[in-house]
Order: C-alpha cells, then structure tokens, then sequence
C-alpha cells in the first residue's frame, strides 16, 4: 500500500451527513460569488479570452472557474494547510458534475472529498514549503484530482493514478509577489485544470504513480524540506477538512486578517486619537509574505501588513476601495509609522492559529493593545448563514446581477444540498452578460 491509497481509502471510508452538504453549499455560495465578481478585473479578462467558459472542454472549464475565483482575495483558508482549497476543488467539481450529469449531493460529496485530499497533503508539507511555494496549487492539484475522480467514479486504482499524475503536475511559485505579477490566479486555475486531466486520463487507462507523495523521487523529496508524511492519514475519523475552512470577510491576503480585526478594534478605542505609531506582532510566515510598506499596486496592498493595519484603523474596515492609489497614497505616512515583529507565542501557535498583536501609540503617549488569535470568518467565529448571504448577494451584484436573482441563485446552491439537480447551474452564471459595474481594483 502507498501513501496516495491510504488517503484514497480514507476519503472514500468517511460518512458524509446532511450537515457536511450544508456546510459544503455555503463554500460554494462563496466561490462562485468570488469568482462572478471578479469578471471585470484585467485578470479575468486575460484569462476568458485563453480559456472562455463557453469552449466547453470539461478541464477548460475548471481553468476558467479555478483562475476567477481567486482574484479578488476573497475566497476561503483552511489554516492548517495554508490552502484556499475553494478555488481549485470546486471548480474542478463544477465543470465535471455538469459535464456528467451529477445532481447536488453528488457535485457536495465530491467537493468533500477535493477538500479532504488538498488539506490533509497541505497539513503534510511542512513550514518550509510554503517560503518558495504556494500550497494552494501545489496541494490543490491533488484536491480537484480527487473531486474529479469521485464525480467519474473512478475504481480505487485509477482514483490513485489520477492523483500520481496530478501531483506531478503540482506547482506555483511566489515569484510573482516581486513584481506584482497575476500569477497567483493561473495558480489555482492550472491546478484546477490539472486535476481534471488528471481523472479523466485514469479513466482511459492512463497510470499515474501510487508514491507520488513519498516515493524517493516524489512530491515530498522534491518540494518539501520539512515534510510530516503521517498527518497525510492522521485523525482518520476527525470531521471532514472542509468543515475546518474559514471564510473571509476582508478582501485581502488572509495573513492580514487577524492584524485586521485587532485594528479595527482598535479604531473604536481611539476615539479619534492621534495615531503616533504602530506595531503589529505576529508569525514569521505573515512577513515573509505581507511585509510590503509601500506598494505600489492594489494586489501590493492586499498584501501589505502595513497597508491593511493602517487602513482599518483610520477606517474601521476594510473593503475593495481599499486598496485604490488614493487611498494608498493618503495612507503613505501611517504605513511608514508601523513597525512589524515577530512574537514567539503568536508564531510558535501557526499554523494551527494565525495570530496578531497590534499595539498603537497615540499622539499622547497612550500604547493601546489587541490581539487576537481567531479571525471573523474562522470556524471558531464563524460568518452566520445571512452575513454569508449578505457577501454573495452583494458580490453577485457586482456581477451584474439584479439582488432578487443573487438570493434566489443562493437559495439553489443550498438546494443541491437536498439532491436537486445541477440543471446547467454553472454554465448559466458564466455565460451570463457582465453588465457594466464599479470595477474592482485587484492587479495593476
């Protein structure tokens, strides 16, 4: 037996309950929501024009969906694989279920099981990996193999060649934070697209290898320093991965969120106050990614700790504007006043918790403190069923949608969860005209 059996074997071995489908229905409300709202970004653009949804190829599909859903940073986290598992094991699940004529609980159980495969290897790769590689395409490529493979009902055997020829496809390198590139979003759409492929040639006798993961020339030996094999399988009977998923309320780098919620916080203290200067303490992996003081470019701000923390304490939240030249410029001087560390305790916790003290010296002399361990949209503090609805209904909008048929539409996603039929759900949103709206800075 092989690593990639045993995990096959396990997925294939949990039971799904009704709360699992509703639970899997929420993410998909908030992926396609993410992904309808980006339409209009200069990302999307490029991508629909290499690979509209209306070409019809099954994997093509998943690019299309996969690439969308991640550029406006507002797609979910599971934290301990430091995966956004939604924008890769749906989309993938979506272009399939329709293409093979699943209903919902089908399309929800596949979802399940995309999760399940992309966080457990995620939980597997160690620290170190994530400092060179983006474990959302790294890892995904394994989730959408599985969601794929579940949908074509492939045999065991082939549900395992599908997953040796999608991780060896595995890649997405953080490079293109250099340069405030687009790259991150061809992350999830080829690791989307990949794991298509993937099951569909294991269908037609295409063998893939069963130690992908631990075999001496495998994804372990060749991406990951610090890998930990055993949580690959580990806690077999834990409730699903998906379930353990966050859900973000701010539309930036979910690193930023806990300094987020401590500013804004903190900007109900202040009263007003003078702000002298800041200091966000957090993990080392937060500024390996989000240390950015001046950026140059809305996606540079989504990923600045400087940026994000100085806007939510000015502002008391945060939102798409955000991160406009404007508003970075007027937020020139504050950022240049924040000092990032990092705190032993906060970054001994990740990625288990992600953590952030913000402390602010006002123009008195007074130092005010938050911190916070548990983000808004995290499973301990989750988004309720209506702040959930009231993104996507708001996200649907700016799509071009009018606001009674974004409620119906997430009404019908919650409907799968009974068994009602996809119906052509997902080629209807995405061949629906974008009706012109306030565009949505994401990318230079």
């Amino acid at each position: 037996m092989s690593l990639t059996s045993d995990l096959v074997q396990l997925i294939r071995n949990k039971p799904v309950s009704q709360d699992d489908l509703d639970r899997a229905a929420s993410f998909v409300v908030d992926t396609l929501a993410c992904a309808l709202a980006a339409r209009q970004t200069p990302p999307a653009r490029a991508l629909s024009a290499v690979a509209p949804w209306t070409a019809g190829d099954t994997a093509r599909r998943a690019f299309h969906f996969g690439g969308l859903s991640h550029i406006l940073e507002l797609d979910d986290l599971h934290r301990t694989s430091v995966t956004h598992p939604a924008t890769v094991v749906i989309p993938a699940a979506a272009a399939v279920a329709e293409a093979e004529g699943r209903d919902g609980v089908a399309f929800l159980t596949a979802v399940l099981h995309g999760y399940e495969a992309c966080c457990r290897v995620g939980n597997a790769v160690g620290k170190a990996h994530y400092r060179v590689w983006h474990n959302t395409a790294t890892c995904g490529t394994f989730g959408s193999a599985m969601a794929a493979a579940s949908l074509m009902d492939l045999s065991e055997e082939q549900t395992v060649w599908a997953l040796g020829n999608a991780g060896t496809q595995s890649g997405g390198l953080w490079e293109f934070l250099s340069a405030g590139a687009m790259s991150k979003h061809l992350h999830t759409a080829r690791a989307a697209e990949s794991g298509v492929l993937a099951a569909a040639l294991a269908r037609e006798g295409f063998t893939g290898p069963d130690t992908i993961l631990e075999g001496e020339k495998g994804f372990f030996v060749g991406l990951c320093p610090d890998p930990q094999p055993e949580l690959v399988t580990a806690q077999p009977d834990a409730a699903w991965e998906l379930t353990r998923s966050s859900i973000k309320p701010w539309p930036c780098c979910r690193h930023t969120h806990p300094t987020i919620d401590a500013a804004i916080a903190l900007h109900g203290r202040l009263s007003g106050a003078a702000i002298a200067s800041i200091e966000v303490a957090t993990y080392q992996a937060a500024l390996d990614v989000c240390d950015r003081p001046q950026p140059t470019e809305p996606y540079g701000a989504k990923f600045s700790l400087q940026h994000c923390v100085a806007e939510a304490l000015t502002s008391g939240r945060v939102t798409p504007s955000s991160f406009d030249a404007d508003q970075r410029d007027a937020l020139s001087d504050l950022r240049g006043r924040t000092a990032l560390s990092v705190d032993g305790d906060v970054n001994a916790a990740y990625p288990a918790a992600w953590g952030a003290k913000v402390t602010v010296v006002t123009g008195s002399g007074e130092r005010l403190v938050e911190t916070r361990a548990v983000c808004k949209g995290d499973p301990d503090n989750p988004l309720t069923r209506d702040e959930l609805t009231e993104k996507a209904v708001a996200l649907f909008v700016l799509s071009g949608m009018e606001a009674r048929g974004a409620e119906t539409l997430v009404e019908d996603i919650y409907g799968l969860a009974s068994g009602a039929p996809l119906a052509g759900l997902f080629d209807s949103c995405f061949t629906q005209s974008v009706a012109p709206a306030r565009p949505v800075a994401v990318s230079a």
